[in-house]
């Protein structure tokens, strides 16, 4: 099976119709989700504590969806406009916008490796793509990259050009053996940051249906805990305010017009006739 990018760019690829058919994929519904939350896992960001997270190549808003369930603010950015499209119909908190990853990062201080036009080259696009993301990380600030290379001399390419950049860190590879699982994570860090942990995240070994099997399992042992069935219905009253409440919030760090809270907020509406 071909991949997209060599059959033509990115942007032209995915017109309305292949945006569509990506979109409604469960298998890849499932893959993007897998992805989002071992990223989210590989940056190893202090816990009980909401962050700021750029998603570079969001698509259609998948991985989004993961960082928000995880209760992160996100933003992210695309090169296809019409995978935007369905990215801004979900009713998700997190914004997008339209920006070629190797054309740098249009933000302040604090794919990649093909060249579909003439004035592209691999190694710039590189470069700008890796010096624009450290520049607009803080001291410390943490990236992780999924990415299917197709040759061990083209990571050592991608991996060289995001240290020459300024970045420490190095190579995940979760599954190394086997042929579908296999999965590629380029862990990277901006600057030096003594109090912060340097060292790589272990890679996931073994049996991929064991591990995704155990996954499961520590998802189920977070689950809410029981209540009283007396209690459940002011429980999930409390739960929905909560969620109404958090999502607002969102909304005006983001600048959007919110309506200001009150003791209505949330309350269920009486039935009609």
């Amino acid at each position: 099976m071909s991949r997209p990018e060599h059959i033509m760019p990115p942007e032209i690829f995915y017109n309305e119709k292949e945006a569509a058919k990506y979109n409604s994929s469960s298998r890849i519904i499932k893959v993007q989700n897998d992805i989002a939350e071992r990223a989210i896992e590989l940056l190893n960001l202090p816990a009980d504590k909401e962050h700021f997270i750029l998603d570079v190549g969001c698509g259609s808003g998948l991985s989004g969806l993961a960082l928000q369930e995880s209760g992160h603010a996100w933003i992210g950015c695309d090169i296809s406009q019409d995978m935007l499209d369905i990215a801004i119909e979900r009713d998700s908190s997190g914004d997008v916008f339209l920006q070629d990853m190797g054309g740098g990062l249009p933000f302040r201080p604090g794919w990649l490796c093909y060249s579909d036009k003439k004035e592209h080259t691999a190694r710039k696009r590189l470069m700008r793509f890796f010096g624009s993301l450290y520049t607009c990380l803080k001291r410390g600030g943490r990236a992780v990259i999924q990415l299917y290379p197709e040759t061990p001399e083209q990571m050592e390419e991608i991996s060289a050009n995001a240290m020459r950049c300024g970045f420490s860190g190095g190579l995940v590879i979760d599954f190394p053996n086997s042929a579908k699982a296999k999965k590629y994570y380029l862990c990277l860090i901006a600057g030096h940051d003594p109090t912060a942990k340097t060292t790589l995240p272990k890679a996931l070994v073994g049996d991929p249906a064991a591990a995704a099997f155990e996954n499961r399992r520590e998802k189920n042992k977070k689950g809410k805990a029981r209540v009283p069935l007396k209690d459940k219905y002011v429980t999930i009253l409390m739960g929905i305010m909560d969620w109404v409440l958090a999502k607002k919030e969102r909304y005006r760090k983001q600048g959007k017009e919110v309506k200001t809270d009150s003791k209505f907020t949330a309350r269920r509406r009486a039935r009609g006739f």
